[in-house]
């Protein structure tokens, strides 16, 4: 009789401690990088002592909780662990944090591009995991819970929960106090702070206090005289960072095509000059690169670049419409109205209506980078006379995922004909879908085709006066990059100007295609470095 009691202790303690430790491990799971899977790790959650600690308290003074406190905390918990598997994975997928005020907006969008990229049982697969992702997370912490409440009817079992609770709670506290933190144990970041910081920030931009703190406009004068009569372009490159030239693996698959860029630009009589600039962001929002150099404000988040929004401000685009120039924007990526180009000034924007693409689709927008530059020669570049014209081009080809990657078609007439390629080839590139788990040469290829229809473009004009400003707008997401690296891009200036070239060396920039570290400063401070380029004063 003994015998089988002590069995039924000993298996009562081990059902215990496994919903202990289901507990802990529901707050202290890590990304598996460069996936959307997680792996368990030895880290204790404060967050989950709290929980055992405060059943183990109510009992002793309410007596024992109901079903309907146990699903409330189910739920709570629930909630607790779907925010730190959203911030886990952004932060090691995306490389920066989520900020739900501002994000959320973005959603519906990425939900579409990605529904057009997926394969289809990947897409069944992910409407069904978020359909059933709280029943999912909620059945096991629930059993837990109830594993927990029906322990503190012993009182030796309560005595232990409360001691290994409390110490853990302690031992938090004492490493969050003192400047010695030893290495074990090893506590996970507290969830609860991400949701209070959320709210903030909600409070916040709610409050209107948000739009009083933008930083003062720059000084943005400039007479352009080193580039009068030039044609420029501000073009830039999708998801172009430093890591394309720091990680080996990926500056030796674009050797060559940077080789034959070089020898384009040269071949043409111009010359070209590279620098690193930080981006203000990482993995995505490319808006944010785009207003920080267009206006020379920094803009880190989407709050600062709302606020931005409604102010008047003099920006790159102004200064160059005052001069005579037409600006145009060439966005093959937009489909609705961009309220955005007011602020900037510009005279014209090319959205996908305009540019009129019926080619072989490719990526999320269909529309290659090709088409798009071949579009603007006909309608802007090649009509003569004509004043000269700025053009702010954001490619799209090289966005995350990277493939199918667009054939290069040097006949450049034929790129704007609905057959641009031929059926082989064309075959062979969309026989390419996104490998999810290893986007690396996907991403080298799609930056291979970005210096095929460069050098094509600047041999097919090889007698116009152009200035070429090429920017990478962040580096790819974590997935790609990987963790910690740094938010550097590159910057290349191409012309036959020898005064704005000469100007940018003496600024920090390096003669040819090819960066150097460190960077010369931020995006931001990249505007009036090039506009004093572009000026006699």
């Amino acid at each position: 009789m003994n015998r089988v009691s002590n069995r039924a202790a000993a298996f009562s303690w081990a059902i215990l401690a496994f919903a202990l430790a289901l507990l802990n491990a529901s707050l202290t799971f890590v990304n598996v990088w460069p996936t959307p899977g997680v792996r368990l790790t030895a880290d204790l959650s404060a967050e989950a002592a709290v929980c055992v600690l405060g059943i183990v308290v109510a009992r002793s003074w309410f007596g024992a909780p109901t079903r309907g406190v146990l699903r409330s905390l189910g739920v709570l918990l629930s909630i607790l662990v779907i925010g730190r598997y959203t911030d886990v994975t952004a932060r090691s997928l995306y490389g920066r944090d989520i900020n739900l005020y501002w994000d959320l907006r973005h959603m519906p969008d990425v939900g579409a591009m990605l529904a057009f990229v997926a394969q289809p049982w990947l897409l069944v697969a992910a409407v069904a995991g978020a359909v059933l992702l709280p029943l999912v997370v909620y059945a096991p912490l629930r059993w837990a819970l109830g594993r927990v409440a029906d322990a503190t009817n012993d009182p030796l079992a309560r005595r232990a929960m409360t001691g290994v609770a409390g110490g853990v709670l302690l031992l938090f506290v004492a490493q969050g106090v003192h400047a010695y933190r030893p290495a074990v144990p090893r506590f996970a970041e507290p969830v609860t702070p991400m949701y209070v910081r959320e709210a903030g920030q909600f409070a916040y931009e709610m409050s209107g206090v948000g739009l009083r703190a933008l930083p003062p406009a720059p000084p943005i004068r400039a007479d352009l005289a080193n580039v009068t009569g030039a044609d420029v372009f501000l073009i830039f490159i999708e998801s172009y960072g430093a890591v394309s030239w720091d990680r080996p693996q990926f500056a030796k698959a674009l050797a060559a095509g940077r080789a034959r860029l070089t020898a384009d630009v040269h071949g043409t009589g111009r010359d070209v000059v590279s620098a690193f600039v930080e981006s203000p962001t990482f993995g995505g929002e490319s808006w944010l690169a785009h207003v920080s150099l267009l206006s020379g404000t920094e803009v880190r988040d989407e709050a600062t670049n709302q606020r931005l929004m409604g102010q008047q401000r003099e920006t790159m685009v102004s200064a160059f419409s005052r001069q005579g120039y037409r600006t145009i924007a060439v966005m093959p990526g937009l489909q609705h109205a961009w309220p955005q180009g007011d602020f900037y000034g510009f005279d014209e924007v090319y959205g996908t209506s305009r540019l009129a693409y019926h080619g072989p689709p490719f990526g999320w927008w269909d529309i290659t980078d090709q088409f798009a530059i071949a579009r603007l020669d006909a309608l802007a570049v090649a009509p003569q006379p004509r004043a000269p014209v700025f053009v702010f081009f954001p490619t799209i080809s090289t966005h995350t995922p990277f493939t199918p990657t667009p054939p290069y078609q040097p006949d450049w007439k034929r790129v704007l004909t609905p057959a641009p390629y031929d059926r082989d080839e064309l075959n062979r590139a969309w026989s390419q879908p996104p490998d999810w788990l290893n986007l690396g040469p996907g991403y080298t290829q799609s930056l291979d085709y970005v210096h095929a229809w460069l050098g094509g473009y600047l041999r097919l004009r090889h007698n116009r006066d152009f200035v070429m400003v090429l920017v990478g707008d962040h580096q790819p997401p974590a997935m790609v990059s990987g963790e910690g690296v740094s938010w550097e891009v590159p910057v290349h200036v191409i012309t036959s100007h020898r005064a704005v070239l000469d100007r940018l060396l003496r600024r920090g920039f390096r003669q040819g295609l090819a960066p150097q570290h460190p960077a010369i400063g931020k995006m931001h401070e990249l505007l009036l470095n090039l506009l004093g380029a572009f000026s006699a004063t």
